[in-house]
């Protein structure tokens, strides 16, 4: 058997750009084995779309015992992968959705979880979906991080990631006016230790230092600009650092992110979406990823949507697919350690 990790690979929305993308990305040398879970149709034609050559070798996910076979023959020439088919009900047509084929999508997803969760892959990467059409198709999704924390039955923390950054968010998908009272004692310290365990697992960071960003401007101003520094972060932030970890004082988001201060820490806890991830994507969006913290296996995703515009004409910047593979592979060996 080979040293190298095994990974699940689901491009995505089949009309996006992420069946484009995968097939690109099996023209280079990886740095781990793939699984693809998609329909071998939609692979083929994207294929030919961007008249490049790809080829396919079937396996079954009930039968792990035929995969390595498979895996040999693919890694000895590029171009070429292993794949346990989903078959759409419809054809894909690139840049047109179609809620007929958001099963085979959600099939992809269960399938890479499940084989995740049993071990027979070492981590999961996935594409961009549609949230829209998968809803449109009676699912009731509201984003895949979502879906696959309530399969494994955990609670996650989103952090997105490039090579000089990283982010993890107390919040997510929220309206302004509902952060606030989404921070709460018991939210901010789930994510403070699942982001801890998550950069000793998957980064081989033993002692974690975490920047924490206050919620509001100037970090409170000492209450005078809103308490919830003072009421809710600072009681966590001592029964954490008396357990031993490093922690910052909530700081200021508009200084934290300068590069000096960046230095000192691993990564950086923003309290919601817009106050972190504008400078983690102005700073290196072409390589950004979606990395869920706190599942049982590494889950890294693309930081882009599905380019419905521009699928399958071979003009999608592949650095963050390319990316995602990469920090995928290295949190797997990570966690061998």
């Amino acid at each position: 058997m080979t040293s190298r990790p095994l990974l699940a690979l689901i491009p995505g929305e089949p009309a996006g750009v992420g069946p484009e993308l995968t097939v690109r990305a099996l023209q280079t040398a990886l740095p781990a084995d793939v699984l693809v879970l998609a329909d071998r149709q939609t692979l083929h034609h994207a294929a030919a779309a961007l008249h490049l050559p790809l080829e396919l070798r079937e396996v079954t996910a009930a039968d792990p015992s035929q995969w390595e076979a498979a895996l040999q023959w693919a890694r000895e020439q590029a171009a070429r992968a292993v794949i346990c088919p989903l078959v759409q009900e419809r054809e894909t047509i690139a840049g047109q959705v179609d809620p007929h084929n958001a099963a085979a999508v959600i099939n992809a997803l269960n399938l890479g979880s499940d084989l995740a969760l049993a071990g027979q892959v070492q981590g999961l990467v996935t594409g961009p979906t549609h949230k829209h059409v998968l809803k449109q198709a009676g699912f009731d999704y509201s984003g895949t991080t979502e879906w696959l924390a309530q399969r494994a039955g955990t609670s996650v923390v989103m952090m997105l990631a490039h090579s000089r950054l990283r982010v993890a968010l107390q919040t997510t998908h929220l309206p302004l006016r509902a952060v606030a009272d989404a921070i709460t004692a018991e939210s901010m310290e789930r994510t403070l230790r699942i982001t801890h365990l998550a950069l000793q697992r998957g980064f081989g960071i033993a002692n974690p230092r975490l920047l924490i960003l206050g919620l509001n401007p100037h970090a409170g101003e000492q209450g005078d600009m809103g308490d919830e520094e003072l009421r809710v972060f600072a009681p966590v932030i001592a029964k954490l650092r008396a357990e031993g970890m490093v922690l910052s004082d909530p700081l200021p988001a508009d200084t934290a992110f300068l590069p000096k201060k960046l230095q000192q820490w691993d990564a950086v806890i923003a309290a919601y979406h817009d106050q972190g991830l504008p400078v983690l994507k102005y700073s290196g969006f072409a390589e950004a990823v979606n990395i869920t913290l706190g599942l049982p296996y590494p889950r890294v995703a693309v930081d882009h949507g599905t380019a419905l515009d521009i699928a399958w004409r071979g003009v999608a910047d592949l650095g963050s697919f390319a990316q995602a593979i990469k920090q995928c592979a290295q949190m797997a060996m990570h966690r061998r350690q």
